[in-house]
């Protein structure tokens, strides 16, 4: 079976809201980047073991956070041993607005992945009002008010996210068969 785990920060919560969502629905594990953008030898060795990678940040100025960049420059011990080369990959994000510039933290995501040789799982879900309601064939956009708690991020939104988690989850079972 498939190994698939969810690497992501989250600031404030709601990104970790989605991550939820987008694990459940690939049967995946949860990898937390903490508040300085660290993880434990045991959270890289998940990683190593994984088939799949969907990694998640919200996005901040119209990028994924800090934090979450401070993970991705320390994967460069990744790509240059290879170590992640044909591993499936996907993303996810949050932000407070309709637009926010979501698109530049999925095609940072797309371009680390490119890097690391992975193997890049859009989102094609059609916009039908409540499943990829923001049309993101990138991966998973989702948005919630600047003021309002995680718990208000639109059902759509997360069902959105659990769908693209099993999507990746096929692709990477019928990548590994």
């Amino acid at each position: 079976m498939a190994k698939t785990a969810v690497v992501f920060h989250s600031g404030y919560g709601h990104t970790a809201r989605v991550a939820e969502f987008v694990a459940k629905g690939a049967g995946a594990e949860l990898v937390t980047i903490d508040a300085d953008g660290n993880l434990t030898d045991a959270q890289w060795a998940t990683l190593d073991a994984a088939d799949a990678i969907i990694m998640g940040s919200p996005t901040y100025m119209g990028m994924a956070s800090w934090q979450f960049k401070k993970f991705a420059d320390a994967t460069s011990k990744k790509w240059f041993t290879g170590a992640w080369a044909g591993k499936v990959a996907g993303g996810f994000t949050c932000s407070a607005s309709p637009s926010g510039d979501k698109l530049s933290t999925l095609q940072y995501f797309i371009t680390l992945a490119m890097q690391q040789g992975m193997i890049w799982v859009g989102q094609p879900s059609m916009n039908d009002g409540t499943i990829n309601r923001i049309g993101s064939n990138s991966g998973v956009m989702a948005q919630v008010g600047p003021t309002s708690p995680a718990a208000d991020i639109p059902q759509g939104d997360l069902d959105t996210a659990e769908a693209y988690g099993k999507r990746v989850a096929v692709v990477t079972a019928k990548l590994v068969a």
